[in-house]
């Protein structure tokens, strides 16, 4: 996938993920797949605005659906997430590095240490 590509689905998902009935969607479906009934009737949703939010859930690659008979089953799609939690885990490794030298710091100093060691 290009560079690109990549934005475009990681913007889509953050799209999607900008509105709190889809988030509450998507912990709705943690445990996994609900009908889509099940879904609007937990959530407090009419059927047609939960139907919109999980295609827009959909197209944003954080869920996938399957027809059990005439019930339409959603569950989250962990590959969707993996792009976004890829994209946020991107910002920690230099506030864990701070946090760390912080932290190392102050306890050398509460044993009266040079703060470099």
């Amino acid at each position: 996938m290009t560079q690109a590509a990549l934005d475009q689905s990681l913007d889509a998902a953050l799209t999607a993920l900008a509105d709190a009935n889809r988030r509450a969607i998507l912990a709705a479906l943690r445990d996994g797949p609900v009908p889509v009934g099940r879904l609007a009737s937990e959530l407090g949703l009419s059927q047609q605005t939960t139907s919109h939010h999980l295609g827009v859930l959909r197209r944003a690659g954080l869920v996938s659906g399957s027809r059990e008979g005439t019930r339409h089953l959603f569950v989250v799609d962990d590959d969707g997430l993996a792009a976004v939690r890829s994209y946020l885990d991107d910002f920690w490794p230099g506030r864990l590095a701070a946090l760390k030298a912080a932290v190392e710091s102050a306890g050398a100093a509460d044993r009266g240490e040079p703060a470099d060691g």
